[in-house]
């Protein structure tokens, strides 16, 4: 029999909380599939120490682990405050741009000089998430007057979200761009874009890691009504997707996030690309051992949604229970797994022969009971294949020379990448493959081997596929 290996990937954000080496080495064995490091709050020094970390305890523990660098984005947010404001229904509060003073009593700067002319009079500012709700009134001499329609607390740093506004900011801040040069250099598995609006930013990103001979993976986050309009092209232009569900939450009106998450989990996985759902999967377990009822069920529809990944933020960086939220994901998504699923992947579009190859491949692993995908790759694209395929019971082991590759497929659903030599004769190859999955205990003798192969022999890749009963 073969064993039950979750399908689901699980992410968790690195901080305060969770970056000791003690406490890598206990989420990896919780299960932990991909580090994210939150470059909104992550400084260059803590990122060059912790990302050689936890791939030396990676190594110690035979596992794959990705890391995933999330850049801050042409986020608008505002400036320091000495304290919090306290404000109330009916206050008046102005944002600054280019150094304008204010002599109100709540006025705060904006890190964006263009605000005030992306902006219009009658439109509605949501800050911090939307707690605080604000109506500009009027704007002038870089000032932008604003009547509180929400009570609550404003703080420094908040971002400002502006549903329906087109704002003008550069895909990529010289912040961001610092980021992706650093994280080319320590060889991030996966970089993400924030608040992607257009294929076009994703197509930039590509080109900055390129200049910077990195080898990352593009992941656009999907957090506005810019994105959701051109999804599409983004999803067909970027590597995979992030439904980051705050922002986009914000943005869109609520009852609207349940359509447009399943939509676009619909599309990615049509068309291939590996997707994220992320935010507030466990908020409640930043202070409370465990989750509520609701929470357990929206983990639960990501993964019968066969979501590739799901993904802690707060509860993992600053919350009380880290490891317990990576357990508690854990064991929902492997209950879940064995419960059914949306079969979104049967209207999967095939576009060329190695996708079609892959499928047959994924065909044959289905009519066969106790049986196991082995996919040899040299770049990846055959285990990409096999894992947007999804297929009914048999895991994908990828085989892989490549240790970037590798941490790369780590992303995929049901994906599970072991690193070996390829360079022998394909005999020796599947003899030693073999020898691997029994002495993991991945397989037992009696299961059958679905082979699919894309090695390179001499100058051509060839694709094949072999059933093999171990």
């Amino acid at each position: 029999m073969i064993p039950s290996l979750r399908k689901t990937r699980i992410i968790a954000t690195l901080g305060p909380v969770s970056e000791t080496s003690e406490r890598l080495r206990e989420l990896m064995q919780a299960g932990v599939n991909i580090f994210r490091l939150n470059m909104s709050h992550a400084h260059h020094d803590t990122i060059r120490k912790v990302v050689p970390m936890i791939r030396q305890i990676a190594q110690e523990l035979g596992l794959v682990v990705g890391i995933l660098m999330d850049t801050q984005g042409p986020a608008v947010r505002t400036g320091d405050l000495p304290s919090k404001f306290e404000l109330k229904v009916g206050d008046i509060l102005e944002f600054t741009v280019r150094g304008a003073q204010s002599e109100e009593t709540y006025s705060v700067n904006v890190n964006y000089d263009g605000l005030i002319d992306d902006i219009s009079e009658g439109d509605v500012m949501l800050v911090d998430n939307g707690v605080l709700h604000l109506k500009v009134l009027s704007k002038q001499n870089n000032r932008i007057r604003c009547e509180v329609l929400t009570p609550g607390p404003l703080g420094s740093r908040r971002h400002i979200n502006l549903p329906g506004v087109r704002v003008n900011l550069p895909p990529l801040t010289e912040k961001d761009i610092a980021d992706v040069i650093l994280g080319c250099e320590l060889e991030v598995d996966f970089i993400a874009l924030s608040f992607c609006r257009e294929a076009n930013d994703i197509l930039e990103m590509k080109r900055l890691i390129e200049k910077n001979h990195g080898t990352a993976r593009v992941i656009a986050k999907i957090e506005d009504q810019s994105a959701v309009k051109f999804i599409e092209e983004i999803i067909e232009a970027t590597d995979a997707v992030m439904i980051a569900r705050g922002d986009l939450g914000v943005e869109c009106p609520m009852e609207e996030l349940p359509i447009i998450q399943r939509r676009i989990m619909k599309k990615t996985i049509q068309l291939g690309r590996p997707v994220i759902v992320a935010t507030h999967l466990l908020e409640s377990m930043i202070e409370n051992p465990v989750p509520t009822r609701a929470e357990i069920t929206d983990v639960a529809n990501a993964v019968f949604e066969q979501a590739d990944a799901i993904m802690l933020s707060g509860e993992t960086t600053v919350g009380k229970y880290p490891v317990e939220c990576v357990r508690v994901m854990d064991r929902v998504a492997r209950r879940i797994e064995r419960s059914g699923y949306a079969a979104y992947a049967k209207q999967t579009e095939l576009e060329n022969e190695h996708q079609k190859t892959t499928r047959a491949g994924v065909s044959l692993a289905n009519s066969l009971p106790d049986s196991a995908l082995v996919v040899f790759t040299s770049r990846g694209f055959m285990a990409d294949y096999a894992s947007q395929l999804r297929p009914q019971t048999a895991p994908i082991f990828a085989i892989t020379s490549s240790e970037i590759v590798a941490r790369q497929l780590i992303l995929n659903w049901g994906t599970h990448p072991i690193v070996a030599s390829t360079d022998q004769g394909t005999k020796q190859i599947f003899s030693d493959v073999e020898e691997i999955l029994l002495k993991r205990s991945l397989v037992e003798k009696g299961n059958s081997l679905v082979i699919l192969s894309d090695l390179e022999e001499g100058d051509k890749n060839v694709d094949s596929i072999e059933l093999r009963k171990i």
